[in-house]
């Protein structure tokens, strides 16, 4: 997708739990900001501080969401920052172009297909896509760039919520890394929580690549995105992290969109 220059774009992913927002000139991100859902206030101030001098000169608004209670407040929050840009979502308004080897193509999170997208536009190779956010994901796009499918798990939060919600004494606990000075043995029931789901995640994703490579005969590059990849830091099982995928996965597909008929401006 390198024949076609996106025009200057403002691309905002809503999650679960957070709204990422970018700009980018000249098809390369020159500003990025983040907010929680649960503050309309702060999503605006993030795409405030994304859109910074650019919010005159912005063409396009590209839009992802998988938590369609959040999609409205974030599209609002965009029309008060950029109010000349019209909102396009992904996978209605602008197609996702990765093909899918999937048995129920229409089950898959937009936000999976963004990251490999993006994952395989910039590898140019097989790759594993870990997303450690709400959920953890761990997904295989093949060396065609064919997304294969994957796997999913439930993210950090969401292990510790359900420990204290389906036990009678486990404690309702936040998620924060692990202190490594503390050693790897739980000394407290919060700090045992948080390393056994630390170590969920690790343990996914090393199962997961084992996996992958056997089927695929070789193993792969990987990618890790989300507001929790760092974790996998420590492991040494991730080749590049970059936390702006999924963004980058809405400038792909409106490149792609652009390629496959300029003319016509399939973007409206």
């Amino acid at each position: 997708m390198d024949g076609v220059q996106p025009p200057d774009l403002l691309a905002i992913a809503v999650g679960n739990t957070r709204t990422r927002c970018g700009v980018f000139i000249a098809g390369q991100l020159e500003a990025s900001a983040t907010a929680p859902n649960a503050h309309a206030g702060e999503i605006e101030d993030a795409i405030a501080a994304a859109t910074g001098k650019h919010a005159e000169t912005l063409a396009l608004a590209a839009v992802s969401s998988v938590a369609h209670a959040h999609l409205e407040t974030a599209i609002a929050a965009m029309r008060r920052v950029v109010p000349a840009l019209e909102p396009q979502i992904a996978g209605r308004d602008i197609p996702l172009p990765i093909p899918l080897a999937l048995e129920d193509p229409g089950t898959v999170g937009v936000d999976r297909l963004l990251n490999t997208t993006a994952a395989y536009e910039t590898a140019k190779q097989a790759c594993v896509v870990v997303d450690v956010g709400t959920a953890a994901t761990v997904d295989f796009v093949d060396g065609q760039g064919v997304f294969q499918g994957g796997a999913i798990a439930p993210g950090l939060a969401m292990m510790l919520a359900a420990l204290h919600e389906h036990t009678a004494a486990l404690p309702q606990t936040d998620w924060e890394r692990p202190d490594p000075q503390r050693g790897p043995f739980g000394k407290d029931t919060a700090h045992a929580m948080r390393l056994g789901a630390q170590a969920a995640i690790a343990g996914l994703v090393r199962d997961r690549l084992d996996a992958y490579a056997e089927a695929y005969g070789a193993y792969p590059q990987v990618i890790a995105t989300g507001g929790d990849a760092a974790i996998l830091e420590p492991t040494g099982l991730v080749d590049h992290f970059v936390p702006e995928l999924q963004l980058m996965g809405l400038r792909d597909c409106v490149r792609s969109a652009l390629e496959h008929d300029p003319t016509e401006d399939p973007l409206g």
